[in-house]
């Protein structure tokens, strides 16, 4: 998928390693003890950055949450899901699969859409 690359090719350059939100989440400790940002492209999880810390700075209105993410990304198996704020506390259950703890080979994203949309996948 292409937006995936093109999101691997800005990590790769230092980009994207800090994402800005307003407020911050109520439980920031949970996330970075092994959360990850999920990104949703075409209506897909696609694939999850790991936090590293969560940072707020500033008082108020004025305040800002930064969340630092590490330099990777990991491809997931497709979910369909609406766009969510992406560091939602996503139970083991819910949360899509890692492809390179499934035996995927290299199928392309769209295909592997399709079977999960299918259910047999």
């Amino acid at each position: 998928m292409a937006k995936v690359e093109t999101l691997e090719r800005r990590v790769s350059k230092g980009d994207w390693l800090v994402v800005h939100t307003r407020q911050t989440p109520k439980r920031a400790v949970e996330l970075e003890d092994g959360g990850s940002i999920y990104w949703v492209m075409k209506g897909s999880v696609v694939c999850r950055m790991p936090i590293l810390d969560v940072t707020t700075r500033g008082e108020g209105k004025a305040s800002q949450c930064l969340i630092r993410l590490a330099p990777e990304v990991i491809r997931t198996a497709p979910q369909a899901r609406r766009a969510f704020q992406g560091w939602r506390y996503l139970e083991p259950k819910d949360a899509p699969m890692d492809l390179s703890s499934m035996d995927a080979g290299e199928l392309p994203v769209d295909l592997a859409k399709q079977l999960r949309e299918m259910g047999a996948w």
